[in-house]
């Protein structure tokens, strides 16, 4: 009997154990002060790699995130160091770069319901059950 609860007390105490997940990109601890030796591309991605997206429009901006996601067993997971490095590019150079930390992002609050798509078909249970019947072919068949 002792030993199935020792055997359950340790299930339940390493379920709230805490782990902990990197999330995009791994910043060194120091980044203010590396950043700033920082003239070329080159040396932007010789530091923290290529940037995770690029904008489309206007000035080439590489945008690189940084998060540590904890889980706390059957608890919320939360964010924690969030970091967003900003860098303007123009022909192989970097003009300027921007960090920014969790006091500096915006919260964003995700809306409720769903989000209409223009000109989606809705199919009740009963179309969405038959509607792909003669879609596939037999497997096997190559086609």
């Amino acid at each position: 009997m002792k030993k199935a609860l020792i055997v359950l007390f340790c299930a339940i105490i390493s379920a709230c154990a805490l782990q902990t997940k990197h999330r995009g990109y791994v910043l060194p601890p120091d980044l203010e002060q590396q950043i700033n030796s920082v003239k070329t591309v080159n040396q932007l991605r010789n530091l923290v790699g290529d940037p995770q997206t690029k904008t489309m429009y206007g000035e080439e901006v590489w945008i690189y995130y940084s998060a540590t996601e904890n889980f706390r067993g059957p608890l919320s997971h939360t964010y924690d160091d969030k970091t967003v490095l900003l860098a303007w590019v123009k022909n192989g150079q970097v003009i300027k770069t921007k960090i920014l930390h969790d006091d500096d992002l915006p919260d964003v609050k995700i809306a409720a319901g769903e989000t209409d798509i223009p000109a989606a078909i809705e199919l009740n249970a009963f179309e969405e059950l038959f509607n792909n019947v003669g879609r596939f072919s037999p497997a096997g068949l190559g086609q």
